[in-house]
């Protein structure tokens, strides 16, 4: 049977859509068409090893934590040198395993610096039928056609200093593509046409980071569009602060102040409310989303800061909350007040966000290629299967029919048949 929720959110994503295939049936940005992990298919594979339920295993170059996005039997991500000076988009065909485009896309002289943690190809394309997006932060964005690999636009004049590395992911609204640059020296937003990557519109933040340090200033989240009350906007986190823009024209419509550095993991619309993460500050905090201006003291129903990620985003199934934090911690918070429901310590450290599926939740190890499926279950911790690769996830999966698409750091496989 359907979840309800998924209805719903199927329903939001077709109104906000200018697409007209069906974009909600493919795995086609960070989290999926839903914004939210939620897979299409509810019958993802329960159990898997390097030997059985594995369909195909492809090597992919290079050093990237880019989540495979899809489109039709079209597997695209991106990767790169791990010096960063050159960065690639690569085309895997979902039946066979095949890689069909590997294209580089730029060549860097000299690259900016990057933690060793992260990587220079981090942000995940967005994919369309026809054409991909793929971008590498201040490094550059650029448009391809899915067909030929051919490159049919690219920017590199959007200034931002990483400081360590890239991470957000680009967004489609309508005829733009909107990204995020939050850096040591530049923080903005800005939205690109997405057949000619001419700029529509571009907002700085107005944050008062109350420091000139920059360090203080970097971000790496991805916006959320969404409709509430049907009033349209795109809630972007940086750090100190998140604001609320309408994604048509860039113009602010709230901002809510939490402290801390940005965290990676993607906003959720739920509820009636946008649930925020944070390093740092209030760690997580549900806003109502209907104020204007500064909604600190009258839009922020409830904080937390127990057993929070950074890094994976988290799950909303029902009136919970389902989360793992980096450290191998997971929980469940009771969505309308923020209270923990139960915490496990579980193995190992995570940084890819989790996927649901038909009342499953699965959690993707970054070290030891374990992935464990667990009951999206409100009363209890209820482990359901342990699952092993030859490699650990930094990228988030990703969904092609009832597979699962696992990006480790040296494979893609696809999972199930």
């Amino acid at each position: 049977m359907q979840n309800p929720a998924f209805t719903l959110l199927v329903i939001v994503v077709f109104t906000l859509s200018s697409t007209h295939v069906q974009s909600a049936d493919y795995w086609n940005q960070f989290r999926g068409a839903m914004t939210n992990g939620y897979s299409p298919s509810d019958n993802l594979p329960l159990e898997w090893s390097e030997d059985s339920n594995v369909a195909w295993k492809t090597p992919i170059h290079g050093k990237a934590w880019s989540s495979p996005v899809v489109w039709g039997d079209q597997i695209w991500m991106t990767t790169a040198t791990p010096d960063g000076k050159e960065l690639f988009a690569v085309c895997v065909d979902a039946k066979s395993g095949r890689v069909e485009h590997d294209v580089k896309v730029f060549d860097i002289a000299e690259p900016m610096f990057c933690i060793p943690y992260n990587s220079y190809a981090s942000p995940t394309p967005v994919i369309e039928d026809g054409r991909v997006w793929v971008h590498y932060g201040s490094a550059g964005t650029a448009c391809l056609d899915t067909a030929t690999g051919k490159t049919l636009w690219v920017r590199q004049d959007l200034p931002c200093d990483h400081l360590r590395g890239a991470g957000s992911s680009p967004v489609i609204f309508r005829n733009m593509v909107i990204i995020n640059f939050d850096g040591a020296d530049y923080q903005y937003v800005v939205a690109l046409d997405k057949q000619t990557g001419k700029t529509v519109w571009k907002t700085d933040r107005t944050i008062d980071y109350g420091t000139d340090k920059g360090d203080a200033k970097k971000a790496y989240c991805t916006p959320t569009v969404f409709k509430h009350d049907g009033r349209l906007q795109m809630v972007s986190p940086a750090a100190v602060a998140t604001i609320s823009y309408n994604p048509l024209d860039g113009k602010e419509l709230w901002t809510v102040y939490h402290g801390g550095y940005n965290a990676a993991a993607r906003p959720i619309y739920s509820h009636g409310h946008v649930f925020i993460n944070l390093e740092g500050g209030k760690r997580l905090l549900a806003v109502r989303p209907d104020g204007s201006g500064n909604v600190t003291d009258t839009h922020v129903t409830w904080t937390c800061g127990k057993s929070t990620p950074t890094r994976p985003s988290q799950l909303i199934v029902g009136d919970h909350m389902f989360m793992v934090n980096d450290k191998g911690v997971a929980s469940c918070l009771d969505i309308k007040t923020g209270e923990p429901v139960w915490t496990e310590r579980i193995e190992g450290r995570h940084s890819a966000s989790p996927i649901y599926s038909n009342g499953r939740i699965y959690l993707f190890d970054e070290d030891d290629g374990v992935t464990r499926v667990v009951a999206a279950d409100p009363t209890a911790y209820k482990l359901l299967a342990t699952n092993k690769l030859d490699g650990g996830c930094m990228a988030s999966p990703g969904v092609y029919k009832d597979s699962l698409l696992i990006r480790t750091k040296k494979h893609l496989y696809r999972v199930g048949k």
